[in-house]
Order: structure tokens, then C-alpha cells, then sequence
């Protein structure tokens, strides 16, 4: 059970990927963990940014980077260990203490894949939302929409990059807010 309950921390990661099944001896690798905070009081989103992380067991495909923007140059330059950022999480985000979310279980399972694979500790809590579920029983629509069909749903604006963890995080939070507020 969580601790804290002031703020939720929003997650999306961007993984290696591929037009079709991936490669022989190739695994989805999380290449960018999409994160911000909204503050359950003031609806505030803050401490907003992208972790690039270097993949260990696969690279970023031409598929991949027209997807997410993301490039083979920039994980190789500005990345760093899959380990290494869920270190991050919990010490600057107190990650193992918050309550989470993310838009579908996607996120949650390549975590759990990953953190299994690479025999590093799982980096958050037991609580998690899954705001792409709740945002369907919330508006009653019998199916989920995806995390632009919601905004759009919404009336509020895609910011940013749609694919790229940063952005996609920041819009999320958004869309979590005006759940938990309406």
C-alpha cells in the first residue's frame, strides 16, 4: 500500500520495436521512460521528463525511430543502464511509495518483463491505475480508446510528440486529471 497519496506518478515508456516480429535474439528494450507528477490537489503536473535508456538486448530500429522520434545516436549519447533508471524512479520519485499510472498495461508489463530478464529489482509499488481502463468505465464507452482518442474525446490538446515518453506522459497526467476531477 502506497505511503504517499499527494501525488501519482505518471509513467510511459517507449520500447525497441519493429515493423512486423522482432529480429532473431532480439527483445523489446525500454528507450525511454516518460515521467511527470500530478499533484492530486491542484491538478499541477510537475517534474516532467524523458529518461533515454540504452538498450541491452536489441537496437533502435529505422521503424522504431520514425515511430518515436527516438534515434540509435541518441540512446547511444544520452542514455544510461535500464538499471540505472529505475534507481532514478525510486530515489528521486519514491517510486516504491507512490501510487502509479500509465495508459494501458503495457507499461507495467515490459517493466515486469524487463525487470525479470535483467535481474533488476521491480522499481514501483503494488498500486497501479491503468488510466486507459478507467477512462473507458469512466465515460461508460464499452471499449478503450487509445491515448489520443481520449484527448481528443476530452477537448484537450496533444502536447508535444505523440510516442515520445515525455510528451505522452505529461498527456496522460492530463487526462488522469480531469478523470479523478469530473
Amino acid at each position: 500500500m502506497p505511503n504517499l497519496l499527494d501525488k501519482i506518478i505518471i509513467i510511459d515508456v517507449e520500447a525497441t520495436c519493429w515493423e512486423g516480429a522482432p529480429p532473431a535474439c532480439m527483445e523489446s528494450d525500454i528507450i525511454e521512460i516518460g515521467i511527470c507528477l500530478l499533484d492530486i490537489q491542484t491538478g499541477e503536473i510537475t517534474d516532467n521528463r524523458g529518461i533515454l535508456v540504452k538498450p541491452d538486448r536489441s537496437v533502435v530500429s529505422p521503424f522504431c525511430t520514425e515511430l518515436t522520434t527516438i534515434t540509435p545516436e541518441m540512446v547511444a549519447q544520452d542514455g544510461i543502464s535500464f538499471k540505472e533508471a529505475c534507481s532514478i524512479l525510486r530515489k528521486e520519485y519514491v517510486s516504491q511509495k507512490r501510487v502509479w499510472a500509465s495508459f494501458g498495461a503495457y507499461d507495467l508489463k515490459q517493466f515486469q518483463r524487463q525487470c525479470a530478464a535483467m535481474g533488476v529489482g521491480f522499481p514501483f509499488g503494488p498500486s497501479h491505475i491503468n488510466v486507459k481502463t478507467l477512462f473507458a468505465l469512466k465515460n461508460k464507452l464499452g471499449h478503450e480508446e487509445g491515448m489520443a482518442g481520449a484527448l481528443k474525446m476530452l477537448d484537450i490538446p496533444l502536447k508535444g510528440t505523440h510516442h515520445r515518453g515525455v510528451d505522452d506522459a505529461y498527456n496522460i497526467a492530463k487526462i488522469l486529471h480531469r478523470i479523478l476531477n469530473n
